[in-house]
């Protein structure tokens, strides 16, 4: 093969691994926007949970099923072992003070997301205030092998069994 041919050559391998690379680039670009990943602007808020199975930082945080902000942070307190989950909220939803927040999932299988009931008092929540109301994660399996196993999960005796009619009751 002569040189020319072999520098054609190379010149079309470059330029196809240039198209290559800025479809790769294309796609990420269009992912980290379509997904929302890119950096909120916004006012933090925060939670104290008992449990956070299944949330970690980039967890969605929303209301009526809308994406308002996302999990920047968990923390536990070594005294009391509750978590305090940190949220950043957009700036243009402002939740009243008395509104409750849970850990929740995305259908069966789904994952983990928080979401917010809006309560309906006058006052805003500003950045670095608590939820007075918040539910952790229920673990779902756990509650599912006790329901299969027909496993009683109150600390009271079962009920005694009704006693059989007697045949010699008549009317």
């Amino acid at each position: 093969m002569s040189a020319r041919g072999m520098q054609q050559n190379n010149i079309a391998e470059t330029l196809i691994g240039a198209a290559v690379v800025v479809v790769a680039i294309a796609f990420l670009a269009f992912g980290y926007m379509r997904t929302g990943s890119g950096s909120l602007s916004g006012y933090e808020v925060n939670a104290k949970l008992a449990k956070v199975d299944g949330l970690s930082v980039g967890t969605d945080v929303r209301l009526s099923g809308i994406k308002i902000g996302t999990v920047t942070a968990l923390t536990l307190d070594p005294k009391n072992y509750l978590v305090t989950v940190h949220m950043n909220i957009r700036d243009d939803v402002k939740l009243p003070t008395d509104s409750s927040v849970l850990v929740t999932q995305a259908g069966f299988l789904g994952g983990q997301y928080l979401s917010i009931t809006p309560g309906g008092d006058d006052k805003m929540m500003t950045a670095g205030a608590f939820f007075e109301s918040a539910q952790g994660s229920i673990d779902v399996m756990n509650l599912v092998g006790r329901f299969a196993t027909g496993a009683n999960t109150s600390n009271q005796p079962p009920a005694p069994k009704p006693k059989a009619p007697d045949p010699g009751d008549g009317p």
